[in-house]
Parts: structure tokens; sequence; C-alpha cells
């Protein structure tokens, strides 16, 4: 019964397709979308999800072909391809997990409307990109945050290839035009990313510790430690880069005692950031010395 309610959208799209009536479905229904995707991350059940989101993408690209400038339809495969990259691929299969990124990233900017073009035309130079960003505004901030999110997924599965490092400082600008826009945006996710950056990079690249730490810290009080993904962050990428074991050790308890449908919005990446954290732990002796 569970998985029969769980394809309730996806059969709502299907009828579209099959009746000829895409355009006007969506038009009708915009929620419709935006409904399937919260579905997703909702969902507590990791085969479950897994199973099911890949032919929900596609059966989304399917009807983008109907309405090939449906923003909310663009802004939703940016949202889920990033999600099933990041949750379910990067790990077992990078490389894959990199195509499906850019795809993400591709879809992403598509829904950023009449600046999409402009972010396109700017290729490698981050003053264009600059430029282009400062026309964005808060209607934009769901594809310019997928759109950060899987470019910085994908950087970050390639940081050995040149082409990567040159877009760092980008993807570092979307970044920072998402915080100025709405730093608490899904669960303070930016504040995730910039602290993330921040602890990743050594201090002669512009790392700077101390404010990645601050970023971290003002994400975990936002939801009051119930999304997982911020302490996951905190433990593999600040703690560990400090050698802060006792913090790691508290990072990593809190996400053990925390149960995922205690942020219903967020169940999904919270059971995968549990798993990722028991692997995390056991890795411990190797990370600190």
């Amino acid at each position: 019964m569970k998985k029969f309610f769980s394809k309730l959208p996806l059969l709502l799209l299907l009828l579209l397709i099959m009746s000829g009536c895409v355009s006007l479905g969506l038009e009708f229904s915009p929620s419709l979308i935006s409904n399937l995707t919260q579905a997703f991350f909702e969902e507590c059940d990791l085969q479950l999800a897994e199973e099911s989101l890949p032919a929900e993408l596609k059966l989304m690209e399917g009807l983008l072909k109907n309405a090939p400038n449906n923003r909310r339809l663009l802004t939703a495969l940016s949202m889920g391809f990033t999600g099933y990259a990041m949750l379910f691929v990067e790990e077992d299969a990078p490389e894959r997990a990199s195509h499906l990124y850019l795809r993400a990233k591709n879809y992403g900017l598509r829904a950023m409307g009449q600046n999409s073009s402009l972010l396109k035309a700017a290729g490698q130079s981050k003053t264009a990109i600059e430029n282009a960003l400062s026309t964005t505004g808060k209607e934009e901030l769901g594809p310019l945050f997928w759109t950060t999110m899987s470019w910085n997924g994908w950087i970050n599965l390639n940081l050995d290839k040149p082409a990567a490092l040159a877009q760092l400082a980008i993807a570092e600008s979307f970044l920072k035009k998402v915080l100025e826009l709405n730093g608490d945006y899904f669960y303070g996710t930016p504040y995730v990313l910039m602290g993330t950056i921040l602890a990743s990079k050594p201090k002669m690249l512009g790392g700077d510790p101390i404010r990645a730490k601050e970023y971290f810290e003002k994400a975990l009080s936002l939801t009051n430690g119930k999304f997982l993904l911020t302490q996951y962050h905190f433990a593999k990428y600040y703690a560990v880069r400090a050698q802060d074991k006792k913090l790691f050790n508290k990072l990593i308890r809190q996400i053990d005692m925390t149960q995922p449908e205690d942020l219903k919005g967020a169940c999904l990446i919270n059971t995968v950031m549990k798993q990722k954290a028991k692997r995390l732990m056991n890795m411990s002796d190797e990370l600190f010395f």
C-alpha cells in the first residue's frame, strides 16, 4: 500500500503525457512537480527512494519535451539529479555521479530564466559570472541553489582535473549569491557548503577554519541539529582537518542519536547521513593521528 501511494504523483504525470495535456496540466497544477520532489526527500525507505527516483526523473524529462521552458520542471530535475547523485551514486560510481551532476547543473542554469543565457555565455570568466548573478533575485533562488549544489558536487569529484580547479572560484560566486539571497535555504545547506569549502582549502588558497566552524555552527542552530548533513560535513571536513577528535566523536554521536524522521522534509538525507556517519566512524583511527 505504501508503495502504491508513493507512485501516485508518477501516475498522474503519466496520465498527463498519455492524454496530451502536459502543458495544460502543468499550468493548472503548478504544485504537482514540487510535491513530487518534496515526497522524494520525505521518503525514509532508502530502497524505495533509490528504485523509484530514476523513473520519476525520466518521466519529468519526457514532460520537459512538451514544456521545455517550464521553470518548475527544470528546477525539479536539477534537484532530483543532484539528490540522486549525492545520496546514491557518488561513493560507488564517482564518474557516473559526475555526469549526473553536470546534467543537474545544466537543468538548473536553464531554470534561471533570463539569466540562463547570460550565465552560459559568461564561460569561465568570474567577472562576467558575477555581473550576470548581480541581477538574480529571490524568485530564482531555487534553481540557483540546486545549480550551486550540483556544480560543487561535480568539482569535488574532479579536483584532480584542471577544468574543475578552474571553476572553483566561479562555483563559489554562485554560493556567495545564494548566501546573499537566503543562507537559511534548504535547512541551512548554503552555510554547510561554505563551511566545507573554508575548512577544505589550505589557508594560502583562502581557507579559514575559524569562519568554517562559524558557518557549521550557524547551520546547526538553524535546525537544532536535526539536519544531519550538517553534522556529517562538520565532522568530515572540519573536525578531521582540525584534528579535533573530541568534536568529531560528539558530532557522530549526535547523528547516531537523532531519528531521521525528526526532520520530515529531510528524512531521506538524514537516513543516508546516518549510514555515512557509521562508515566515517569506522575510519576514525585512520583519520586521527
